[in-house]
């Protein structure tokens, strides 16, 4: 348990669709005065917005531990202030807990931390997208503010303020690496994975969603599964699981029948049996 093994990685990219405005908050101390009470986070150099990777992988794991307190009342153990938290503290319980072995944990003693299998990068527009935004009319560049009342409950006076989001209909290039550590937790490991994309869909990513922010939709350019060899260049090791013929740099501008070449997350769902049997050859 000291020596985590490496068998291969699982490589799944793709694209996440904004359905509505997203809000991913960042510093207000780069804005000048007079601009949004809110702001979005932004690339320091290029200043598009982007979806940090911890933002989604912090939600994919939060949705999965939600959904095993469900059938676990004891699942959120740890004492934390006035809330409850789960944390393996132990490698031993880490690499048998569906979330801690996927997500990672730091453990409860020196030198327990399990680290994460998986990573997963900050997510950039796509080529076609900033085209886009750069050339339409919004009140800042590659974003939009939307303006909103808060209301005092007491007072009914008003408080408003400016929100700014990226607009709907804006794509982002995503990536998840998965390593494979053991081969025996591949197929429940890349099910929970896909289930947390499909969960995502009928949630949201980043602030405001209860208020109709962040709503996405996954879809799949590519799934690839390597076995270590492959890293070596030795042949027969790696294996195109998905593919799409859309080259995304190609693309002028985002149209419907874009998302129609290319794969759902039901689609990646269909072939997680085949990414275990490779692994298994």
């Amino acid at each position: 348990m000291n020596n985590k093994k490496l068998y291969g990685k699982i490589v799944i990219k793709g694209i996440i669709h904004t359905l509505t405005g997203l809000h991913i908050g960042g510093s207000k101390e780069t804005l000048e005065i007079g601009t949004v009470d809110l702001p979005v986070i932004r690339d320091p150099v290029t200043r598009e917005p982007y979806i940090p990777g911890s933002s989604i992988k912090g939600k994919m794991r939060s949705l999965l531990e939600r959904y095993k307190a469900g059938s676990d009342t004891s699942f959120f153990s740890k004492n934390v202030g006035n809330a409850k938290i789960h944390a393996c503290n132990t490698k031993e319980e880490a690499f048998n807990c569906e979330v801690c072995r996927v997500f990672g944990s730091t453990g409860g003693k020196d030198g327990s931390n399990f680290p994460s299998r998986i990573k997963v990068r900050d997510a950039y527009f796509t080529l076609y997208t900033k085209r886009h935004l750069e050339n339409a009319e919004t009140d800042f560049l590659f974003s939009e503010v939307k303006y909103e009342n808060v209301l005092d409950r007491i007072t009914a006076a008003a408080n408003p303020r400016q929100i700014e989001r990226v607009p709907r209909g804006s794509d982002f290039s995503f990536e998840i690496v998965y390593d494979v550590e053991e081969k025996t937790h591949i197929e429940e490991d890349i099910d929970n994975i896909v289930m947390l994309m499909n969960l995502i869909e009928d949630d949201y990513i980043g602030g405001h969603g209860s208020r109709g922010y962040g709503k996405v939709k996954f879809y799949i350019t590519e799934c690839i599964a390597k076995k270590i060899e492959a890293y070596k260049g030795e042949s027969n090791s790696e294996k195109v699981i998905l593919s799409s013929d859309v080259k995304l740099e190609d693309v002028e501008k985002p149209e419907e029948e874009l998302y129609t070449k290319l794969a759902s997350v039901s689609q990646l769902k269909e072939k997680v049996q085949e990414i275990v049997d490779f692994f298994k050859s």
